[in-house]
């Protein structure tokens, strides 16, 4: 029998932390569907039909909702409590994950902590069927 080299501790918890960074870093990714202007800070654009009523959608940078039909809200997708991006956009509220976070899709207040400053502010602009968010 051939005895197998047992790794040592340090050569696991390397490659369990690389393989933590690359999941990380994964997660990071820009949406789908994002304008490729969201990644040099430009306008992002989306078709209004992508936004559902009474949720939204994350485009980029931004979170983009639709609190009342006709009715178009955006914010920074960064979380104010550790400015991480949100993760989910529900018929409820705009949803950070990693802590528990949620906020109003109407005008980006907090509804649960741990943050306590709203969401920051964007700017929509309604062009036909298309939206500008910046």
């Amino acid at each position: 029998m051939t005895a197998h080299p047992v790794p040592s501790r340090r050569v696991v918890l390397n490659g369990a932390g690389l393989a933590a960074i690359t999941l990380c870093l994964g997660g990071c990714a820009a949406a789908p569907g994002a304008a490729s202007s969201a990644a040099s800070g430009g306008p992002t654009t989306v078709k209004a039909a992508d936004v559902p009523v009474g949720s939204g959608t994350i485009v980029g940078q931004f979170v983009v909702t639709q609190p009342k039909a006709g009715t178009y809200e955006a914010f920074s997708y960064l979380c104010t409590h550790q400015n991480l991006p949100v993760q989910q956009v529900t018929d409820a509220a705009i949803v950070c994950g990693r802590h528990g976070s949620t906020y109003s899709l109407a005008d980006g207040t907090v509804l649960t902590g741990p943050a306590t400053k709203a969401l920051t502010k964007a700017t929509v602009t309604v062009n036909g069927d298309t939206l500008t968010i910046s």
